[in-house]
């Protein structure tokens, strides 16, 4: 039996790491807001592997964090092991990533949550959304409670009509063996969407206890205390590393031998998987070339044996990963805790969204994370933070927010999501942002603090220091550039001793940062500063001077895209009645609605010829207007 339940502004359903982004933005906007979870066990789960970050994501959680999200303070206060990637490459691909200790970074977001003055955390099932006049208005439990709200944000996950795959063994389930979200499938399906089948999976955990170390490679945290939140200020230091081992041509061979066992290849999964996360049983088929690949143990936490064993991802079943285990150096007498699984699951075509990650179809509902057609945790809490920011902002009656391409990894995201859509669970890489020496690791905080502080989700304490911060950036940056170091004797030992060439004569000292054998702590012992400046505003001079001609050069190509961004097209165009566009451009156009030109032109299937005919016939829509 139906009842009334309760009043909120805005509505989370689920309490992954995309739910929780949602439902912590938009009650730190002021929005009353409800986060429901089919089980309170399981906020902020980690189905997968227990780490945050890597490339490109964890210049998401930076970002998260800049705007005002909890990723960054969550993982920063539960991490087991904390390194920086790529430190030997140039500063667009460094990336931070943590592993992470679970159940402490479960317990942490549940308590942060429900330390939320106006949030709300209640375990339920939502089966029905509460549609009136093509607006959301609420949401229906299985036990007949009524939630009533402005607006709704739906984070599921990988739970809509969840199926997991373990060699000839399939059954319904969320991921860990959770209840699955069956009946919200069958209405959002009631209601119109477009829905898409995606599969992920998950290798086997193994008991640390029986794992012979020896045989494999270690691989340690970084000494040098870091962290992902600008807010963090103390570090842990007692990091457990992880260790390397690798399957070679025997784990090969039994892999091939059991092929026709593998539902992948039985046929018995239809849903299609990530591409740049295979099973095993994918890279030994598409690699056949590779002798081996590389598996890292990764620990679970500190208070368990599970150790997971990622790159192992897999669905053979149970008794072949068994012997699977028995070849990999280290793992020969691996006692399996987990076997590895599939798990098949309903997500909805992104194209069916407007890039604030309202539906189209719907007014006032929103939807966030892998029910996107997304892969990570990253890139769910990304979407997460936006979704929250903009239910919440809407259910106070203000303006919304987008961040464009050129801002954040998290624009780049949802761009590619709703103008693009994705055929296979869609991963962040650093190649697929085009200002990517833009969009760095180190200056997170210089691209978004100030639209969180604008919404409301940056403290002013916090922006103080930031603007504080910019401040010394710039007036460092100054004085290197109005002073000039002679070639004395010690400048020229310096450099001689780094392997540069000697000075001729005076040189700026920006300058002479950017050659590439400089750092700024050359420079400073060069030139000491009258102040004591900040290790991140250091980092920040030497980026951007060293780089100064190449950031330089991505500004004018954002500036161009400002101004394709600025020609909008309005809502109610027409499409059939502009002559010369080609069919196929015309459907895509049609179905994506597409807000700018600049967003007209990233659509597949839109060519620079369609484009050019779309802006003359809103120029020449400008004229008749001016005409009449």
């Amino acid at each position: 039996m139906e009842y009334e339940a309760g009043k909120f502004d805005v509505i989370v359903i689920g309490a992954g790491h995309a739910g929780c982004e949602a439902g912590l933005a938009a009650a730190r906007l002021g929005a009353k807001t409800l986060i429901i979870t089919i089980n309170l066990d399981m906020v902020a789960f980690m189905p997968c592997n227990p780490s945050v970050g890597g490339p490109a994501k964890g210049i998401v959680v930076r970002e998260i964090d800049a705007l005002g999200g909890e990723m960054g303070r969550n993982i920063d206060k539960t991490y087991i092991q904390m390194r920086m990637l790529n430190t030997g490459k140039g500063p667009a691909v460094r990336a931070l990533r943590a592993q992470a200790d679970k159940f402490a970074y479960q317990h942490e977001m549940k308590k942060t949550i429900e330390n939320e003055p106006n949030a709300t955390l209640l375990q339920g099932m939502v089966e029905r959304l509460i549609i009136e006049d093509g607006l959301c208005q609420g949401v229906i439990t299985k036990t007949g409670a009524i939630y009533r709200s402005k607006t709704v944000v739906i984070t599921t996950g990988t739970y809509l009509r969840g199926e997991i795959i373990i060699g000839e063994l399939k059954y319904s389930s969320g991921p860990n063996n959770q209840q699955p979200s069956i009946k919200l499938s069958e209405h959002l399906k009631e209601l119109g969407f477009e829905l898409v089948r995606f599969k992920t999976g998950t290798p086997p955990r193994v008991n640390s206890k029986t794992i012979d170390y020896s045989k494999t490679e270690i691989q340690p945290g970084d000494e040098v205390p870091r962290a992902f939140s600008y807010e963090t200020t103390q570090y842990i230091t007692d990091q457990l590393p992880c260790w390397l081992t690798y399957t070679n041509e025997r784990t090969h061979k039994l892999i091939d031998d059991n092929l026709y066992r593998s539902p992948m290849y039985s046929g018995m999964i239809k849903g299609t998987g990530p591409r740049y996360c295979p099973s095993i049983e994918d890279k030994v088929v598409r690699f056949n070339d590779k002798p081996r690949h590389q598996l890292f143990l990764e620990p679970e936490g500190r208070n368990t044996q599970e150790v997971y064993v990622q790159g192992l991802s897999t669905s053979l079943p149970e008794d072949v990963q068994k012997k699977i285990l028995e070849t990999i150096p280290g793992l020969e007498k691996a006692q399996m805790m987990r076997a590895g699984y599939a798990i098949e699951y309903d997500a909805i075509a992104p194209t069916q969204l407007w890039p604030t990650l309202e539906t189209k179809l719907i007014k006032n509902l929103y939807t966030a994370g892998q029910i996107n057609g997304t892969s990570g945790y990253e890139e769910a809490a990304g979407q997460g933070i936006m979704a929250g920011i903009n239910a919440g902002l809407n259910a106070l009656g203000k303006e919304q927010l987008v961040l464009s391409r050129s801002d954040a990894y998290i624009g780049v995201l949802i761009d590619d999501l709703v103008t693009k859509g994705t055929n296979e669970p869609y991963r962040l890489l650093t190649s697929r942002a085009e200002y990517r020496l833009l969009l760095r690791h180190d200056n997170a905080d210089l691209r978004l603090t100030e639209y969180g502080h604008n919404i409301g989700l940056i403290s002013d304490e916090r922006f103080e220091k930031f603007v504080a911060k910019k401040e010394a950036i710039e007036a460092e940056k100054k004085r290197l550039m109005s002073t000039f170091i002679k070639p004395s004797k010690q400048v020229q030992e310096l450099i001689s001793s780094l392997g540069g060439s000697e000075l001729k004569d005076g040189i700026r000292a920006a300058d002479l940062l950017k050659r590439p054998e400089m750092t700024y702590d050359h420079i400073e012992e060069l030139l000491p500063s009258e102040v004591s400046l900040d290790s991140e505003v250091k980092e920040q001079v030497e980026v951007q001077v060293k780089y100064e001609g190449y950031i330089e050069k991505s500004l004018q190509q954002v500036e161009h895209l400002k101004k394709m961004e600025n020609k909008k097209i309005p809502e109610n165009i027409d499409y059939d009645a502009i002559t010369g566009i080609a069919t196929e451009a015309r459907q895509k156009l049609k179905k994506i609605k597409p807000l700018s030109i600049a967003q007209a032109s990233r659509i597949s299937g839109v060519n620079p010829a369609d484009i050019s005919i779309l802006l003359i016939y809103l120029e020449q829509g400008k004229i008749a207007r001016i005409a009449n």
